[in-house]
């Protein structure tokens, strides 16, 4: 939880966040308003590194993107995590075991992209911006490509499994989300958003309209209402579901016979701390 010096930070929506929402309104505010600490998992710390390495290489001159040469760079990257935040070994049983599984996800990204071809216009862009709506939204984009053209490709690596079809809403979701977002601070419509799923070499592709988007603008509006509306009242509900056996605040949940902390408070938004979500005049530098 937040110091009681100091003044919680206003909030805003993410594909993460929403997600929790929809999943369980309870979930969401305990990660997002009273902010209780959740154990990292190995898969996290996983992907944490491959990111890591796939965002240095694109600094380095294309020829130098090699399979190999990324390979090189997993294990310094760990340990300067470990050094950041020694925590984040604690759910990792074999770290060669992590290495190797790291090398693996590389090679699939090896497989599915060539980076001697083309450079990252920008990388791990931060997000953290007021939509024309009111809608606060924060995130981060892992990577967008700007072709010689002019079309802009939307990127997202993903370390886990390629969702089936109809468990696919919330990847959908998240690709949507930034394109929204790209295109209301940027004025472009991303030509493409890809998800690359590294672990089987597989992509989802979306190629997204200026109407599609204004649709899920005002769903995502809708969403963020009741999100506001319930941290106004305090009233945030559980919803039982299947992946109940997943969560981590089973201990403070009603449904498990749990008591939720003391509510915090809502504490606002970056659409009420501030109101200028006028968008830039340049887009993001790489």
């Amino acid at each position: 939880m937040s110091d009681a010096s100091t003044p919680p930070r206003p909030l805003a929506i993410s594909p993460s966040r929403a997600s929790d929402y929809k999943r369980c309104p309870l979930q969401y505010r305990l990660r997002a308003i009273d902010k209780i600490p959740e154990p990292s998992t190995e898969a996290q710390v996983k992907g944490t590194l491959v990111h890591a390495v796939l965002e240095e290489m694109f600094a380095w001159p294309r020829e130098q993107r090699t399979y190999p040469a990324a390979v090189k760079r997993l294990k310094p990257n760990w340990e300067k995590m470990r050094e950041d935040d020694p925590s984040c070994a604690e759910p990792v049983e074999d770290e060669y075991q992590l290495l190797v599984d790291a090398r693996t996800l590389l090679r699939g990204y090896f497989t599915m992209e060539n980076p001697l071809g083309f450079d990252a216009h920008a990388q791990e862009m931060p997000v953290d911006f007021t939509l024309p709506n009111g809608v606060p939204v924060r995130g981060f984009i892992d990577r967008v490509d700007i072709a010689p053209t002019g079309e802009v490709r939307v990127v997202d690596y993903k370390t886990g499994k390629k969702p089936l079809p109809r468990y696919s809403q919330d990847a959908q979701f998240q690709m949507r989300f930034y394109a929204l977002v790209y295109w209301r601070m940027f004025g472009v419509v991303p030509t493409q958003l890809k998800l690359m799923y590294l672990k089987v070499m597989d992509s989802m592709i979306l190629a997204p309209s200026r109407e599609e988007l204004e649709y899920f603008e005002r769903d995502l509006a809708e969403l963020w209402w009741k999100i506001e509306a319930d941290g106004k009242s305090g009233n945030f509900r559980p919803q039982q579901s299947k992946l109940c056996g997943w969560c981590a605040f089973q201990h403070l949940c009603p449904v498990f016979g749990g008591t939720p902390p003391a509510y915090p408070g809502w504490p606002g938004s970056r659409a009420e701390e501030s109101n200028d979500g006028g968008a830039p005049e340049a887009g993001p530098e790489a």
